[in-house]
C-alpha cells in the first residue's frame, strides 16, 4: 500500500460507528445521489472510484438478499432500464479515461 492511502477493507475507527448512525448516513447518501441524478455514474467513477452501481454491489456483499437488478433498483430508486433511459447520458472519451485511471488507482490502493 502506498503511503497516505487506506486499505478500504481494513478495520479502523469507522467500525466503532453505531450501526443505526451508519445506516442513517448511508440512506442519506443514497437519497442525495437519487436527487443529484445530474452526477453521472461515469463521473462518480472517474472522481471517486465508485458509483451507484458499486453501492448496489456493496449492499449485496453486506448481505442484501436481492439480486443485482433489485439492488440497483433500490439504490437508483427505479429499475435500471428506466434509469438509463431517463437519467444516463453517453459517456465522453475523457470520462471513460478518468474512470479507467480511477479504477487503476482503486486496485493500487488495495495492495
Amino acid at each position: 500500500m502506498q503511503p497516505g492511502s487506506a486499505d478500504t477493507n481494513s478495520p479502523d475507527s469507522l467500525d466503532t460507528l453505531d450501526d443505526a448512525v451508519a445506516a442513517a448516513a448511508f440512506r442519506r447518501l443514497v437519497r442525495h445521489l437519487r436527487h443529484r441524478h445530474d452526477a453521472q455514474n461515469i463521473e462518480l467513477m472517474g472522481l471517486a472510484g465508485f458509483c451507484r452501481n458499486c453501492l448496489a454491489d456493496w449492499i449485496r456483499d453486506a448481505g442484501y438478499d436481492g439480486d443485482k437488478a433489485a439492488a440497483r433498483e433500490l439504490i437508483h430508486g427505479m429499475p435500471m432500464d428506466e434509469w438509463k433511459t431517463t437519467r444516463q447520458i453517453p459517456a465522453t472519451e475523457e470520462q471513460i479515461a478518468a474512470m479507467e485511471a480511477s479504477l487503476t488507482k482503486n486496485k493500487a490502493d488495495l495492495r
